[in-house]
C-alpha cells in the first residue's frame, strides 16, 4: 500500500516569507492601501482572494482584487528568479531519506501553480514529487481538506496513510480535517495542533513518520 507525505510549499519547504512580504507590501503600497508585517503574518498560508478579503473587509471588486493578486504573484516570482530560493534545512535529507523507504511525495499548497513550479525549478527537486496541488486545482483553500485529499489521491495513497508537513495553523486543521496524521515544523509560531510539532526539520526524530503510520492504523481498528 501506497505511503505518502504531503508537504505543504511556502515555510515549509522552503522560506518564501520575505518574498511574499516584499510583494505584497509593494503592490499594497502603490493602492494606497499599506499593510503591516503583522497582517502579512496573520494571512500567511491563505489563497489570496480569502487573504484580500480579510484586508479589503469584502468591500473589493473580485475584478480588482484578481487583478491586484495577479501582480503579487507576478512580482514575487520576479523575485524568485532574481534571487533564488533555496529549500529549509532538513528538507532535501528527509526527502531523499523517506523516498529511499518507499514513500511518495506531493506538494500540497496554496500557492498559484506557477509560482510552485518557479520555486521548484529554483530549487531544482520538481523531479522528487510525484504529484502537486495548487490553488488553481480546488475550490476551497486551507482549513478546507480538499487540497492534501487531492493530493494523497493523486499519489494514489489513503488518507489514514498519508502525512502532512505544514508550518501554518491552517494547514495543519486542513490536514487533521483530511483524517491524516500532521507534523508541524516553525519557528514563527507553536503548532499544538498538530501531532508533531518542532521548530526546524533536523529536530524530528528519525522514526516520526514510521511512528505517526503505525498510530494511524491503530486509530483505525
Amino acid at each position: 500500500m501506497v505511503k505518502a507525505v504531503l508537504w505543504d510549499l511556502d515555510g515549509t519547504l522552503v522560506d518564501s516569507a520575505d518574498l511574499h512580504w516584499q510583494a505584497w507590501r509593494g503592490v499594497m503600497a502603490e493602492e494606497g492601501r499599506p499593510i503591516t508585517h503583522d497582517q502579512f503574518v496573520q494571512s500567511f498560508g491563505k489563497r489570496n482572494d480569502l487573504i484580500l478579503a480579510g484586508w479589503f473587509g469584502g468591500e473589493a471588486d473580485p475584478d480588482y482584487t484578481r487583478r491586484l493578486s495577479e501582480e503579487k504573484e507576478s512580482r514575487f516570482r520576479a523575485l524568485v528568479r532574481a534571487c533564488g530560493i533555496e529549500p529549509l534545512p532538513g528538507v532535501r535529507d528527509w526527502v531523499a531519506r523517506l523516498h529511499a523507504e518507499g514513500w511518495r511525495h506531493a506538494i500540497a499548497t496554496s500557492a498559484p501553480r506557477l509560482n510552485l513550479e518557479a520555486m521548484a525549478d529554483a530549487m531544482q527537486m520538481r523531479h522528487v514529487f510525484g504529484a502537486a496541488v495548487a490553488a488553481e486545482d480546488v475550490t476551497c483553500g486551507k482549513p478546507d481538506p480538499e487540497v492534501f485529499l487531492l493530493a494523497a489521491s493523486r499519489l494514489g495513497a489513503e488518507p489514514h496513510r498519508s502525512i502532512v508537513v505544514e508550518d501554518a495553523p491552517t494547514g495543519i486543521e486542513a490536514g487533521a480535517r483530511a483524517g491524516m496524521r500532521t507534523i508541524g515544523v516553525s519557528l514563527m509560531h507553536t503548532l499544538p495542533a498538530a501531532d508533531v510539532y518542532v521548530g526546524t526539520l533536523p529536530e524530528l526524530p528519525a522514526d516520526t513518520f514510521d511512528t505517526l503510520l503505525a498510530m494511524a492504523a491503530r486509530g483505525r481498528d
